[in-house]
């Protein structure tokens, strides 16, 4: 974080402000910052057999792994 002085307090200014937010746009997940901007790209697929063969995420483990991460700004005391 960079702190910006104004008179006697120390601003923070934040590269990325919260609250952020999920947004499912179709094969992914994106979390984003308050101003919109896309943090995390979470991919996943929701067909079985090619799920298996490119390894990727089911819908719910993407999910949860952006639900995860859009919670740091709150567990770090953001």
């Amino acid at each position: 974080m960079h702190g910006v002085l104004n008179g006697d307090n120390a601003v923070t200014a934040r590269r990325f402000p919260p609250p952020w937010s999920v947004e499912d746009i179709g094969a992914a997940l994106v979390v984003r910052d308050h101003n919109g901007k896309g943090l995390a790209y979470i991919y996943y697929e929701e067909e079985p057999g090619r799920r298996t063969a490119s390894k990727m995420l089911t819908k719910d483990e993407a999910r949860r792994i952006a639900v995860n991460i859009a919670r740091l700004p709150e567990l770090l005391g953001a």
